[in-house]
């Protein structure tokens, strides 16, 4: 008997070490962490760069294209991934006079403020479609923003391209 209970538990024991090869590739949170550290231009725990170590227990895609960190917002710094399908928000120790990290995204005006009219584009290799929309963030050339369409209403993820010009995300 105690032969035919060694085989079964032997699979058991090899499981786990085979589910782990069957993962997919998983993002270097150290990399991650030093792309943040070098866009803040502050360590962690300095006054303007992350508040806390990215938590190692984390597993994210690894990201084949180009990370993407976001200007600091609310205390926050957006990391994402579009191409993998992750989003990051990493707080920022506050400085001196009481922003976290504010100071980045304050050094250059908007190139669309809150409230503008803008034009939403989504285009295709043989046409092209725009629809009024309305701004409802600041945002910069290349940047990522929010816009509410003027017909409806529903609020639509668009990237900045131009002064007044949002691209829709994700339209191929």
């Amino acid at each position: 008997m105690v032969r035919a209970a060694l085989p079964p538990l032997a699979l058991l024991v090899a499981t786990p070490a085979l589910a782990q090869s069957a993962l997919p590739p998983a993002q270097d949170l150290n990399q991650l962490e030093q792309i943040v550290v070098t866009t803040l231009g502050a360590d962690v725990g300095q006054p303007g760069g992350p508040l806390v170590r990215i938590d190692r227990r984390m597993r994210l895609a690894a990201c084949p294209i180009g990370i993407q960190v976001d200007p600091p917002s609310a205390g926050a710094v957006t990391v994402r991934c579009t191409t993998a399908g992750w989003r990051l928000r990493i707080p920022l120790m506050r400085t001196a006079d009481g922003s976290a990290g504010q100071q980045t995204a304050l050094a250059r005006p908007a190139d669309i403020r809150k409230g503008d009219p803008v034009q939403l584009v989504a285009r295709a290799r043989t046409f092209s479609i725009s629809v009024d929309a309305t701004a409802l963030e600041d945002a910069n050339i290349g940047n990522r923003i929010r816009v509410a369409t003027n017909s409806k209403g529903s609020t639509i993820f668009g990237e900045v391209v131009d002064v007044g010009r949002v691209s829709l995300i994700g339209f191929k």
